[in-house]
């Protein structure tokens, strides 16, 4: 009695999605470089505690001491190792980072679109936003922050106020220019409610814009966190932060160049990798963005 030969096929989901990612990287590689850095950050970052040691661990013995194998990248000038706080640093930016950006991108949406639609609305809160472009963000989240105390959710609130009415406004032209659109005046003459056709024909419009002006936002945050971090008016100090990292280790430059070097490398590539996400997505949704052979 014999076995029939057993055949090895490619399924055919697995064979389509190497062929999108394939097909993804040969007409926008920035998507795919940006995205997938961005991706292998946050999986480093959340995952820090099955690999990355205790970020807060003093040893007065083992201060400034060289790269080893039993800390990577050495140790601070309190004997703490530098590629734990470095790697958990990273969790404080992206989280930073990313819910500045949403909580941005959710309140800039809604008023944008508002404003597109009602014109008394319109006058009242672009005036507003005019207001707040007008404020630096930095003062901003140095007076919230000087009134209720450092922390990760009041730096996050004081990070998305400044950068809401950039959305706001980039919403409210898409608005502006989709409104009077064919079919959406013949939605609102079919007998369409407004909060429908809002939904459903004009919403859509907003998620491209809105995409890339988020991916800026993520990038701005990050720098903000960590130039409000490296003031001191940040994260409190005993969080590990790339900000904080820098400022404490700015006068050992000389003796530990890593303390410093790590978290700056780390900060730099994070927010390259978000402006790269931020160009190919608007590569991506532009229909006037060819590619040139």
């Amino acid at each position: 009695m014999t076995l029939p030969s057993a055949t090895f096929e490619t399924t055919p989901s697995a064979s389509l999605g190497l062929s999108s990612i394939a097909r993804l990287a040969r007409r926008h590689p920035l998507v795919l470089i940006g995205g997938g850095l961005l991706a292998l950050l946050i999986i480093l970052a959340f995952t820090a505690p099955l690999y990355a040691g205790d970020p807060g661990n003093m040893d007065p013995f083992k201060r400034l001491q060289p790269p080893s194998g039993e800390m990577w990248f050495g140790s601070d000038n309190l004997g703490r190792d530098v590629f734990a706080r470095t790697i958990f640093g990273a969790r404080i930016s992206l989280m930073v980072g990313l819910a500045s950006a949403a909580s941005a991108a959710l309140v800039g949406l809604a008023i944008g679109i508002l404003a597109g639609y009602n014109r008394t609305f319109d006058s009242v809160m672009m005036r507003v936003m005019d207001g707040l472009m007008s404020i630096p963000t930095i003062l901003l989240a140095i007076a919230l922050i000087s009134l209720t105390g450092p922390g990760i959710s009041i730096l996050i609130v004081a990070i998305a106020i400044p950068e809401t009415p950039a959305v706001a406004r980039l919403v409210r032209s898409v608005v502006l220019s989709m409104r009077d659109r064919p079919y959406v005046e013949a939605a609102l003459c079919g007998g369409a409610r407004l909060p429908k056709v809002l939904l459903r024909h004009i919403l859509p419009s907003t998620i491209p814009a809105l995409m890339v002006q988020s991916a800026t936002v993520c990038a701005s945050a990050i720098l903000t966190e960590a130039g409000l971090s490296f003031l001191g008016v940040g994260v409190p100090p005993e969080i590990p932060s790339w900000g904080n990292m820098i400022a404490s280790s700015r006068l050992y430059l000389a003796i530990a160049p890593l303390t410093i070097f790590a978290p700056g490398i780390l900060l730099a590539v994070t927010v390259l990798s978000v402006n790269l996400l931020g160009d190919g997505l608007r590569d991506m949704f532009d229909p006037r963005a060819k590619r040139r052979c």
